[in-house]
């Protein structure tokens, strides 16, 4: 087993720490002239966040691939691969559902709208999706070359899916080439290893990019539906993912999230489920004990179409700009958007922000001013953050739950 550099959680909190300090420090004390908070902001602040970041995604699309590849090449039937799909896309779309459900229970008896007197400032541009027609037609690329350069997840899965099945049946005539898969996937989990050591360097940077550029003023004008979203994001993270994972398995709560805490920081401060799949898969595989098999196919789907955290938010914004607007929402409209959070967030993009996109939607569904955007927008950076540590939790719960289900999870590792 690789091994994960020492003290690497301490570390990473003291690097958010100290972006959080340093960035206030220039934001907030306007005692430096501002070519050098311009400098710090540019040179060490964004241009150190997005090399992390880029490090990160560069791993992405060989890391899920070789993943897959080994794990499929390497299944003795293939009825199980069609099992752990079931599984997957069912735990998936259900706890999207839960987290709406909950998102909107919690919007319509605490009324985060009511009372709002703020002017609503228009956002300089709508953000524009894509419908379901295309993000199923986007399963199937004409070019594999080119999903895998634009980070095409669920293409990658497919091809990745396709390609270790061929290799499967034809490993007897090829002198068992997936061996040379299973020490690319070896080799490519040390590359994360590698880049996880620089971690605290590049969460430091990341959160204070964020603080310099934004400050933290900006959750005074929406503080209820500020607080309430973040209220029911640790609700779902701790308590429905505590259930489903009582209910379907016996597993230690405690030891769960303990081993997840290094992944939710990291999902914390890159604000994407798809940057984060290198660590997820690492801490799924080596910590947790989930066979290859089940995790290179559960983790980047999950980075694909499982957006709880989204979800959320499409469910409190939409009852947050309803009440401000003045509009009551009835029982059956509630209904629609659980509907449509659960479908739209299957093509909802593994970035920062990408919720903002399928929440127009929702809006132009039931009439509400997409002007209102700008307030969610606002104050979405550090929410888009929590948001997607809870994604990534919920990606790995549903990993831990199908591989117990298949007989697929070392327990002596997750105890461990």
């Amino acid at each position: 087993m690789i091994e994960t550099p020492k003290n690497l959680t301490r570390n990473i909190l003291f690097g958010m720490f100290l972006g959080f300090i340093i960035g206030s420090f220039f934001y907030y004390l306007e005692i430096f002239p501002e070519s050098l908070v311009n400098f710090v902001r540019i040179y060490v602040f964004n241009l150190g966040s997005s090399i992390f970041v880029n490090l990160l995604k560069l791993l992405i699309v060989p890391l899920v691939f070789f993943s897959l590849v080994s794990g499929i090449s390497s299944l003795t039937s293939m009825q199980s691969l069609g099992n752990i799909t079931l599984k997957t896309i069912t735990l998936y779309l259900s706890t999207t559902a839960i987290a709406v459900s909950l998102s909107l229970l919690v919007g319509s008896i605490f009324k985060p709208g009511s009372g709002y007197s703020s002017e609503i400032a228009p956002p300089d541009k709508l953000p524009e999706g894509q419908g379901i027609y295309e993000t199923i037609l986007d399963i199937f690329p004409s070019n594999i070359i080119e999903a895998m350069a634009q980070n095409q997840m669920l293409a990658v899965v497919f091809f990745s899916i396709l390609f270790g099945l061929a290799l499967n049946k034809t490993n007897h005539l090829t002198n068992n080439f997936s061996d040379s898969f299973e020490k690319l996937n070896t080799v490519f989990m040390q590359l994360v290893i590698m880049i996880i050591s620089f971690a605290p360097i590049g969460v430091f940077c990341l959160i204070g990019k964020f603080v310099i550029t934004d400050g933290l003023d900006i959750f005074q004008e929406a503080f209820k539906y500020v607080l309430l979203l973040i209220i029911v994001l640790i609700i779902h993270a701790f308590v429905t993912y505590s259930l489903i994972i009582k209910i379907f398995t016996n597993l230690s709560i405690s030891t769960f999230y303990k081993k997840m805490k290094d992944v939710a920081i990291f999902a914390f401060s890159t604000s994407s489920s798809a940057a984060t799949i290198p660590v997820t898969l690492k801490t799924v595989q080596d910590e947790l004990g989930v066979n290859k098999n089940v995790s290179s196919f559960v983790i980047p789907v999950g980075a694909t179409i499982n957006m709880d955290g989204t979800a959320i938010m499409q469910g409190m914004a939409t009852v947050f700009i309803a009440q401000m607007s003045g509009i009551d929402l009835s029982l059956f409209q509630y209904v629609q958007v659980v509907i449509l959070a659960v479908v739209t967030s299957i093509g909802t993009a593994a970035v920062p922000s990408a919720g903002t996109i399928t929440l127009v939607i929702i809006l132009q569904q039931f009439g509400l001013p997409l002007e209102a955007i700008g307030i969610i927008l606002a104050v979405d950076r550090i929410l888009d953050m929590l948001r997607t540590s809870v994604n990534v939790t919920g990606d790995a719960a549903v990993a831990c739950i199908v591989a117990d289900s298949e007989g697929l999870l070392d327990k002596n590792l997750f105890d461990k």
